[in-house]
């Protein structure tokens, strides 16, 4: 069905993240790097359109607090490479789709590009061979630039021609392709190619790929299934949620059962290869996710906890290996979208929100994977804090908020203008910061996070930008810098502690009078008181 297509908002800086597997057990990551074979492993990339977005240096520091192994960039950038070099991630470079033409209409720049994008980080003579290992030619093209189609594939073969004269032939070359693509995906059994592209692009790409063993790369999104499936899928079955039999979906040819939509699109891609005659194409998911937050109206879906649930549904159904229903045991490793919430993108609210962390490094809300330490170190399993029910009424919840900071003696220094919490301005933001450090002051004790029914139990970590809550792991930052959500910014490229930017300030005489006015008004509130059919 529907696909995420990026062409209009610019070049993006893609990092795929894959987890080094004595520090999560449960994540088993790659040695064949981006060929798409070997065992299966889960990503993440990264967009630029970030504010104060982190320097190379620091964003390989990241990597190695994290022990991320694997990465995937949009483009070829040296100053990124040579960071990494020094992490010891291994990475996949990207060719802008500003450069196709160029590269598919010259053999000799495709090898310029190569002995200078490539060989320098990857030939027997870098100091880090290994570190370069695949190629992802443009991105959606299909749809995000179809004027540069035809010289697509020419690109593709001058760089896979390129690196195999510069003996470097085990890097594959592959080119990320839009969902939307395969026509009539649901059932999996009767899904196509687009017949205008079959002949003419495909089927000489998939070709291409079979014969040097190189993956087919797809950008995957059960989000935008469910958006434009009019209430036909269940959003439990997009978010890998177990459902009762009957609501299985069952593909009336084949009789076999698909209990989530990801696996559904995945085979209806395998079906759609096989139309054309191709075999031994292994599948490569560039991108998959889920937004966080979107416009109430028209982005229902896009949660917090919907966007936790699939994204660590999916971590745990790919480490799993089960593969899918037509092709069990074999499990496509997959690319979540993505690290960090790009701020600055423009277009619909959710385009903002599909991070997994703030720019900042604060997380957005916290996966929920067993296993040790949980994926990126980012599991609230045994965490819970406490925040503003969804349907609460306005008035309730400023009435809560009123008696956490006044009578139940709440410190709520931390959403006081100029503090970390203040921004958003709203009242549900700042009763969900004094409801959990009031619900965290009490223990977590039964009954702490009612607040006369506006309150609610979460496992999502509500820490966003530099708001550090209570209940965060990200807490002990904050009381060791002796301020409430204050922290320092560091400037030094150095340290991990760099990509906690925490803004500062405090405005005491403001902040005095405004808590005595709570507490005033918190007294004399008291006194008054199937296949989706």
């Amino acid at each position: 069905m529907g696909s995420r297509s990026r062409g209009w908002r610019g070049s993006l800086l893609l990092l795929l993240l894959s987890l080094h597997c004595s520090l999560v057990p449960w994540l088993v990551v790659s040695a064949a790097g981006g060929g798409g074979s070997g065992d299966p492993y889960v990503g993440v990339t990264i967009g630029t359109a970030v504010t104060n977005l982190l320097s190379p240096s620091d964003l390989a520091e990241f990597l190695r607090a994290q022990r991320i192994t694997h990465v995937r960039l949009y483009d070829a950038d040296p100053r990124l490479l040579s960071a990494l070099a020094s992490s010891g991630a291994r990475a996949i470079v990207g060719v802008p789709n500003d450069e196709l033409l160029a590269l598919g209409s010259s053999p000799a720049t495709a090898t310029a590009w190569v002995s200078r994008r490539v060989l320098p980080f990857a030939g027997a003579n870098s100091s880090s061979p290994g570190l370069i290992t695949a190629i992802a030619v443009g991105d959606e093209v299909p749809t995000a630039l179809p004027s540069a189609l035809p010289v697509l594939l020419p690109a593709i073969q001058s760089l896979a021609a390129a690196l195999a004269a510069a003996n470097l032939s085990s890097i594959p070359v592959s080119t990320p392709l839009p969902f939307s693509v395969v026509f009539d995906p649901f059932p999996p059994s009767q899904a196509f190619f687009n017949q205008s592209l079959a002949k003419s692009f495909l089927l000489p790409l998939l070709s291409h790929l079979a014969n040097t063993s190189a993956p087919l790369m797809l950008n995957l999104y059960p989000y935008y299934s469910l958006m434009q499936s009019n209430g036909v899928v269940p959003l439990d079955n997009a978010l890998f949620k177990p459902l009762p039999p009957s609501m299985e979906m069952v593909d009336p040819n084949t009789l076999l059962h698909y209990t989530n939509v990801f696996d559904a699109m995945l085979d209806a891609v395998h079906v759609a290869v096989k139309n054309l005659n191709v075999s031994s194409v292994p599948v490569l998911v560039t991108e998959t996710g889920w937004p966080s937050y979107g416009d109430r109206k028209t982005e229902p879906y896009a949660t917090r906890d919907n966007a936790d649930a699939y994204n660590s549904n999916l971590i745990k159904h790919i480490t799993d290996k089960p593969g899918t229903p037509m092709r069990p045991g074999t499990q496509a490793s997959v690319y979540i979208y993505e690290l960090f919430n790009e701020d600055l993108r423009p277009g619909p609210v959710s385009e903002a929100n599909w991070g997994l962390f703030h720019g900042n490094g604060t997380p957005v809300y916290l996966l929920h994977v067993s296993g040790a330490g949980g994926f990126l170190a980012n599991d609230t399993t045994d965490r819970t804090f406490c925040i503003t029910s969804d349907d609460a009424d306005e008035k309730a919840v400023q009435a809560a908020m009123d008696w956490a900071c006044g009578p139940g003696r709440t410190d709520c220094t931390a959403i006081q203008p100029g503090e970390g919490c203040y921004m958003p301005n709203d009242v549900r933001s700042h009763a969900s910061y004094a409801f959990d450090s009031y619900y965290q002051s009490q223990g977590k004790a039964a009954g702490s996070c009612y607040f006369q029914g506006v309150g609610m139990v979460t496992t999502t970590d509500p820490s966003h930008d530099s708001c550090i809550f209570p209940g965060s792991k990200l807490w002990s930052n904050v009381t060791k810098s002796g301020g409430a959500n204050a922290t320092t910014a560091q400037t030094s490229d150095a340290g991990v502690s760099a990509i906690w930017r925490l803004r500062t300030g405090r405005e005491l005489g403001f902040m005095i009078v405004f808590r005595w006015l709570l507490s005033l008004m918190a007294v004399l509130m008291t006194t008054n008181s199937n296949f989706w059919t």
